[in-house]
């Protein structure tokens, strides 16, 4: 049987008198790629800051492992193996790409964040954020700052520093928002690539439906904070009340 690495249980959270997630569980498994999709104003992004720990929930829960992690910090949930691209985002930016990445290892394996020791002390560490650069096809920009780089380039250094986090879980919130036709492939296919580790699981909050009939092994619909359709993609797809009701004439031409 497939291992369930995160669980949500009656997940929901109301501000005011809005219901914004209303009542949702969900199992995510091991080697699965789910997408989260839905109109806007349905909820994925609420749904996506509880499991990630932004939001605290008004009810439910949220389990990792099978342990509750319902009222862990984002930075403990973090170290326990949950990781979501926009919390590395930005961590230094006025520090340099290689840098960036280095930091986040560091911080992955305990070394504490040490810039100074960084070239010799951690020489494996720098070794080892420059492979990563290289995979996300980055090293050429290894000592540029952050804070100078391009949209594009900043959405690839978040995926750069999520794989050297190396969590259980991947959180991608459109993860090609905003990027040119020639850098978006770059982060689908990395994302690809990470769906190849059966130990891992990766959800994936996207808009674009070629994106989601190209890497989603399951798809999850959310409408008016409620889970209103779970299964392949082509049965949800195919669905008459997604069809109909949540993702509208977008779906015809998948």
């Amino acid at each position: 049987m497939t291992q369930t690495l995160l669980e949500t249980e009656g997940l929901s959270v109301r501000f005011g008198g809005h219901l914004a997630v209303n009542d949702v569980s969900c199992q995510f498994h091991a080697g699965e790629l789910t997408a989260i999709v839905g109109p806007n104003g349905a909820g994925k992004t609420t749904y996506f800051n509880l499991i990630s720990g932004q939001i605290r929930p008004t009810a439910g829960s949220v389990r990792l492992l099978g342990e509750d992690v319902t009222r862990v910090s984002v930075a403990d949930r973090c170290q326990r193996g949950l990781g979501r691209a926009f919390q590395l985002t930005n961590l230094f930016p006025q520090l340099t790409v290689l840098e960036n990445v280095a930091l986040v290892m560091q911080a992955r394996q305990r070394k504490g964040f040490s810039l100074f020791s960084m070239a010799s002390a951690h020489v494996e560490v720098t070794r080892a954020a420059m492979a990563v650069l290289e995979r996300v096809r980055m090293d050429t920009l290894r000592d540029q700052k952050v804070s100078e780089l391009s949209h594009g380039n900043q959405r690839k250094l978040e995926v750069a520093m999520l794989i050297a986090l190396d969590p259980l879980v991947y959180m991608f919130d459109e993860p090609t928002a905003g990027m040119s036709m020639d850098e978006a492939p770059v982060v689908l296919d990395l994302i690809s690539e990470l769906k190849h580790d059966s130990d891992r699981t990766i959800l994936l909050v996207e808009h674009k439906m070629d994106v989601i009939r190209t890497l989603a092994d399951r798809i999850i619909v959310l409408h008016n904070g409620e889970l209103a359709a779970d299964g392949p993609p082509a049965e949800v797809m195919a669905s008459d009340i997604v069809q109909e009701a949540y993702m509208g004439k977008e779906l015809e031409h998948v």
